[in-house]
């Protein structure tokens, strides 16, 4: 939560008035949209989630997006779960575009988009009526993507996907 709410829990009003509104609507779409629950397999923890949906920013391009408890870092699962939703998103749902968004300061959660095989796209800052309160330095962010052609073309050299 970091890197996105500085550290702050999210008031449980608007957990409930917007955000779960928001994330049930996305499951009456087709192809597929909307939150993933990651369990441990043989433990059953809930560890986290992932998200795909329509893009924020650019809603034409789907958003991948993953929250993991401290716990559930450093072993791969972010990687492994992202992998699966642009395989999905590509192979099955037929959906053109991937991308996913982070601060400048993720490291982490870039190096999980890039081994999820998204493609640096460029640097951005997101306007302060989206995170209100923070500085312009503090809202530069950085944008990976992946196209369906480019998934194609990297599958076929490859069995990493």
């Amino acid at each position: 939560m970091r890197f996105i709410t500085k550290g702050q829990s999210t008031p449980l009003a608007q957990i409930e008035t917007e955000i779960l509104p928001r994330l049930l609507g996305y499951y009456r779409n087709s192809p597929p949209q909307g939150c993933w629950a990651a369990h441990l397999v043989g433990a059953d923890e809930f560890v986290g989630w992932f998200h795909l949906r329509p893009n924020k920013i650019t809603p034409e391009e789907m958003e991948l997006g993953y929250r993991l408890k401290r716990s559930a870092w450093g072993r791969g699962l972010a990687t492994e779960g992202s992998r699966a939703l642009v395989r999905a998103a590509f192979r099955a749902w037929g959906y053109d575009k991937v991308s996913a968004r982070t601060l400048v300061g993720n490291r982490a959660s870039q190096r999980v988009m890039q081994k999820a095989g998204l493609q640096f796209e460029g640097e951005f800052s997101y306007s302060a009526e989206m995170i209100p309160g923070w500085t312009d330095q503090e809202r530069r962010a950085v944008k990976y993507s992946l196209t369906r052609m480019q998934f194609l073309a990297l599958q076929s050299r490859s069995n990493s996907f």
